[in-house]
């Protein structure tokens, strides 16, 4: 039997526990190999990419997928007017900027391409993709990249993905992306739904791994991207069990697109008593005597959103003006309301009024 002595402990499973969590790390092509002060840390994302442009709007943009955290600090490089870059597998982040800078100076993709990994000792390891404002694209994989792997060039993208299920994934992003060309759609938008599909085809070959998944555009029209890089669509789904959906669900949200939110009207007994009350502040219909129990009693109107805002703005709560929702009711607000009621001595009035409306009837 081994034995240890139990002041050496903690330090044998900080080790193990270190080993394990090492996976992603690649040193000098050994995975999960450590570091040391004399190799260098070089990240791998096994994955699928599309870089592609939209000749219609000038916008270049990448979409990526993999079962690594935060691909998008890594993988997907952009720049407005000039085009997009993939750069995985045995990741070499310098590939993005360097090539993005032989683009605008007027190389050629397949030149630039070919420029730079001739350069590169680890070459056999990368997988790139580069694509400028033309359409024209160029990729390379390395005859070390993990199985499957390879490429599917198409009109206006390259897409490419290394440890994959097979083709099959690459054949599903390209035809998804190619089969929206002049749709009218946003180059984001179609970039993730080919992401999508291919995550739906298999995506990464791996299971039981953290997932994450990026979305970057850039933008040359000033009127549409006010950054200075131009950069218009930044999403970077660091960690989450459904990357590509979390990437579909926020950019449906920030985008604003119909459907990302229910809507309906509120309708119910609270907004009865939000109407009582802001009737007996005097913010609400206040040269009428009573409230009329009609069809808009418990409906949350235009008018009775108006009456919210004055009290927020005497209240000094947030209002329209500085960007909350217009009728915004919240906790804080309730319980001014209260305040106000009781200060004005009116709060057994009130609860009369209301106390119809909290009954439980069941």
């Amino acid at each position: 039997m081994l034995k240890c002595e139990s002041k050496l402990l903690p330090i044998l499973l900080a080790t193990a526990i270190l080993a394990i969590a090492w996976p992603t790390t690649t040193v000098q092509g050994q995975s999960g190999e450590l570091p040391s002060a004399s190799t260098p840390y070089e990240p791998h994302y096994h994955t699928f990419s599309i870089a592609a442009i939209d000749p219609d709007t000038g916008e270049s943009g990448v979409a990526v997928t993999t079962r690594v955290a935060c691909v998008g600090n890594a993988v997907p490089w952009v720049r407005a007017g000039v085009g997009a870059v993939a750069t995985q597998s045995f990741t070499r982040m310098e590939y993005g900027p360097e090539l993005l800078d032989l683009l605008e100076s007027g190389v050629l993709p397949e030149d630039a391409l070919e420029e730079r990994v001739a350069a590169d000792d680890g070459r056999e390891r990368r997988q790139v993709g580069v694509i400028n404002l033309e359409g024209e694209g160029a990729q390379f994989t390395g005859t070390e990249a993990s199985h499957w792997a390879g490429e599917r060039p198409g009109p206006n993208h390259v897409t490419q993905g290394n440890l994959l299920v097979g083709p099959e994934v690459l054949e599903a992003v390209a035809s998804t992306f190619e089969a929206s060309q002049g749709s009218g759609r946003h180059l984001a938008d179609r970039l993730t739904e080919a992401l999508q599909a291919g995550q739906a085809a298999g995506g990464d070959a791996r299971r039981g791994r953290l997932q994450s998944a990026a979305l970057l555009v850039a933008d040359p029209r000033a009127e549409v991207a006010t950054r200075p890089d131009r950069v218009s669509v930044n999403l970077n789904i660091c960690e989450h069990p459904d990357p590509v959906e979390e990437l579909r669900r926020q950019y449906e949200a920030v985008s604003g697109t119909l459907g990302f939110r229910t809507l309906e009207q509120p309708v119910g007994s609270d907004i009865g008593q939000l109407r009582i009350i802001l009737h007996v502040l005097g913010y609400y219909r206040s040269e009428e005597a009573a409230l009329p129990r009609d069809d808009e009693f418990l409906r949350f109107t235009p008018q009775l959103a108006e009456a919210v805002d004055r009290f927020r703005e005497a209240e000094g709560l947030s209002t329209p003006a500085v960007g909350s929702p217009p009728g915004w009711v919240d906790q804080e607000m309730v319980d001014r309301l209260w305040t106000a009621v009781e200060a004005q001595g009116s709060g057994l009035e009130v609860r009369e009024a209301i106390r119809e409306l909290t009954q439980i009837r069941r």
